[in-house]
Protein backbone atom coordinates (compact mmCIF):
# COMPACT_ATOMS: atom_id res chain seq x y z
CA UNK A 1 0.00 0.00 0.00
CA UNK A 2 2.75 2.11 1.03
CA UNK A 3 4.13 1.81 -2.60
CA UNK A 4 1.20 2.63 -4.27
CA UNK A 5 1.09 5.53 -2.36
CA UNK A 6 4.48 6.68 -3.28
CA UNK A 7 4.41 5.54 -6.75
CA UNK A 8 0.72 8.11 -6.99
CA UNK A 9 2.76 11.14 -5.23
CA UNK A 10 5.89 11.26 -7.48
CA UNK A 11 3.27 10.48 -10.38
CA UNK A 12 0.90 13.57 -9.57
CA UNK A 13 4.56 15.61 -8.66
CA UNK A 14 5.66 14.89 -12.11
CA UNK A 15 2.18 15.90 -13.57
CA UNK A 16 2.54 19.18 -11.52
CA UNK A 17 5.83 19.68 -12.80
CA UNK A 18 4.97 18.78 -16.63
CA UNK A 19 2.26 21.54 -16.42
CA UNK A 20 4.53 24.18 -15.11
CA UNK A 21 5.24 26.67 -18.08
CA UNK A 22 3.14 24.53 -20.13
CA UNK A 23 1.83 27.66 -22.11
CA UNK A 24 5.45 29.30 -22.28
CA UNK A 25 6.63 26.52 -23.86
CA UNK A 26 4.10 25.54 -26.36
CA UNK A 27 4.48 29.61 -27.59
CA UNK A 28 8.33 28.59 -27.76
CA UNK A 29 7.83 25.05 -29.78
CA UNK A 30 5.55 26.95 -32.43
CA UNK A 31 7.36 30.13 -32.68
CA UNK A 32 10.54 28.01 -33.04
CA UNK A 33 8.80 26.25 -36.32
CA UNK A 34 7.91 30.30 -37.47
CA UNK A 35 11.00 31.17 -37.24
CA UNK A 36 13.00 28.60 -39.21
CA UNK A 37 10.86 28.96 -41.85
CA UNK A 38 11.45 32.99 -41.87
CA UNK A 39 15.08 32.05 -42.06
CA UNK A 40 14.76 29.46 -44.55
CA UNK A 41 12.92 32.19 -46.79
CA UNK A 42 15.40 34.93 -45.66
CA UNK A 43 18.16 33.02 -46.98
CA UNK A 44 16.06 31.56 -50.22
CA UNK A 45 15.65 35.60 -51.26
CA UNK A 46 18.44 36.47 -53.68
CA UNK A 47 20.17 39.82 -51.91
CA UNK A 48 19.40 41.54 -55.31
CA UNK A 49 15.71 41.24 -53.56
CA UNK A 50 16.03 42.41 -50.67
CA UNK A 51 14.98 45.69 -51.42
CA UNK A 52 12.50 44.28 -53.75
CA UNK A 53 8.41 45.97 -52.48
CA UNK A 54 5.26 44.77 -54.13
CA UNK A 55 4.09 48.73 -54.23
CA UNK A 56 5.57 52.04 -52.39
CA UNK A 57 5.00 52.71 -48.85
CA UNK A 58 5.06 48.84 -48.14
CA UNK A 59 8.00 47.65 -46.47
CA UNK A 60 10.12 45.71 -48.43
CA UNK A 61 12.44 41.94 -47.74
CA UNK A 62 14.54 43.88 -46.03
CA UNK A 63 12.42 46.30 -44.20
CA UNK A 64 10.06 43.07 -43.32
CA UNK A 65 12.68 40.76 -42.03
CA UNK A 66 14.62 43.51 -39.75
CA UNK A 67 11.06 44.42 -38.56
CA UNK A 68 10.64 41.36 -36.88
CA UNK A 69 13.67 41.52 -35.59
CA UNK A 70 12.92 44.80 -34.10
CA UNK A 71 9.39 43.62 -32.82
CA UNK A 72 10.57 40.67 -31.20
CA UNK A 73 13.11 43.11 -29.13
CA UNK A 74 10.20 45.23 -28.37
CA UNK A 75 7.60 42.77 -27.44
CA UNK A 76 9.79 41.37 -24.95
CA UNK A 77 11.17 44.61 -23.39
CA UNK A 78 7.25 45.33 -22.66
CA UNK A 79 7.45 42.13 -20.61
CA UNK A 80 10.27 43.16 -19.08
CA UNK A 81 13.67 41.71 -20.54
CA UNK A 82 15.31 45.09 -22.21
CA UNK A 83 17.32 43.84 -25.28
CA UNK A 84 21.06 43.44 -25.17
CA UNK A 85 23.32 46.19 -24.60
CA UNK A 86 24.38 46.12 -28.50
CA UNK A 87 21.25 46.31 -29.80
CA UNK A 88 20.32 49.88 -31.27
CA UNK A 89 16.86 49.52 -31.67
CA UNK A 90 17.06 53.12 -33.62
CA UNK A 91 18.76 51.98 -35.72
CA UNK A 92 18.36 48.38 -36.35
CA UNK A 93 16.13 49.21 -39.89
CA UNK A 94 19.20 50.36 -41.26
CA UNK A 95 21.27 47.14 -41.07
CA UNK A 96 22.05 46.10 -44.95
CA UNK A 97 23.53 43.41 -46.48
CA UNK A 98 21.49 39.81 -46.80
CA UNK A 99 24.22 38.23 -44.07
CA UNK A 100 23.86 40.75 -41.91
CA UNK A 101 20.27 41.06 -42.36
CA UNK A 102 19.36 37.45 -41.13
CA UNK A 103 22.08 37.26 -38.07
CA UNK A 104 20.45 40.41 -36.74
CA UNK A 105 17.10 38.44 -37.20
CA UNK A 106 18.51 35.37 -35.87
CA UNK A 107 20.22 36.98 -32.76
CA UNK A 108 16.50 38.63 -32.48
CA UNK A 109 14.53 35.01 -32.52
CA UNK A 110 17.37 33.29 -29.91
CA UNK A 111 17.02 36.56 -27.41
CA UNK A 112 12.97 36.21 -27.30
CA UNK A 113 12.84 32.17 -27.60
CA UNK A 114 15.18 32.57 -24.37
CA UNK A 115 12.80 34.84 -22.62
CA UNK A 116 9.68 33.10 -23.12
CA UNK A 117 10.79 30.45 -20.53
CA UNK A 118 11.72 32.83 -18.32
CA UNK A 119 7.96 34.50 -17.71
CA UNK A 120 6.78 33.30 -15.12
CA UNK A 121 3.78 30.91 -14.72
CA UNK A 122 2.25 33.41 -11.74
CA UNK A 123 2.87 36.71 -14.27
CA UNK A 124 1.24 35.14 -17.28
CA UNK A 125 -2.17 37.09 -16.32
CA UNK A 126 -0.23 40.61 -15.31
CA UNK A 127 -1.21 43.37 -17.12
CA UNK A 128 1.23 45.16 -19.84
CA UNK A 129 0.36 48.13 -21.63
CA UNK A 130 2.40 47.21 -25.26
CA UNK A 131 1.05 50.42 -26.88
CA UNK A 132 -0.71 49.76 -29.17
CA UNK A 133 -2.67 47.31 -26.83
CA UNK A 134 -2.92 46.54 -23.43
CA UNK A 135 -2.96 43.09 -22.15
CA UNK A 136 -1.75 40.24 -19.86
CA UNK A 137 1.70 38.97 -20.08
CA UNK A 138 0.26 35.76 -21.97
CA UNK A 139 -1.37 37.86 -24.82
CA UNK A 140 1.72 39.42 -25.13
CA UNK A 141 3.72 36.07 -25.67
CA UNK A 142 1.12 35.06 -27.80
CA UNK A 143 1.84 38.37 -29.72
CA UNK A 144 5.04 37.64 -30.36
CA UNK A 145 3.93 34.19 -32.25
CA UNK A 146 1.36 36.15 -34.10
CA UNK A 147 4.06 38.70 -35.47
CA UNK A 148 6.41 36.41 -36.72
CA UNK A 149 3.62 34.79 -37.93
CA UNK A 150 1.56 37.68 -39.87
CA UNK A 151 5.37 38.49 -41.59
CA UNK A 152 6.15 35.27 -42.30
CA UNK A 153 2.58 34.95 -44.91
CA UNK A 154 3.98 38.50 -45.76
CA UNK A 155 7.54 37.17 -46.81
CA UNK A 156 5.99 34.07 -48.73
CA UNK A 157 3.60 36.02 -50.83
CA UNK A 158 6.81 38.16 -51.42
CA UNK A 159 9.01 35.24 -52.46
CA UNK A 160 6.30 33.79 -54.37
CA UNK A 161 6.22 37.54 -56.24
CA UNK A 162 9.99 36.71 -57.09
CA UNK A 163 10.01 33.48 -58.15
CA UNK A 164 11.34 31.93 -54.97
CA UNK A 165 9.75 29.23 -53.51
CA UNK A 166 9.14 28.86 -50.13
CA UNK A 167 12.17 25.50 -49.12
CA UNK A 168 10.55 23.48 -47.22
CA UNK A 169 7.30 23.64 -50.10
CA UNK A 170 9.65 21.59 -52.68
Amino acid sequence: MKKLLLIAVLFSTGLLQAQEELAQNTIKALLTSNQSQVIQLAEAFPEDTYDWRPTEGVNSVREALLHVAGGNYFLASKLGFAPPEDVDMMTIDQITGKDNIIATLKRSNEFVLDKITMVEDGTLNEEVDFGFMKSNKLGGLLAIMEHNGEHKGQLIAYARSNGVVPPWSN
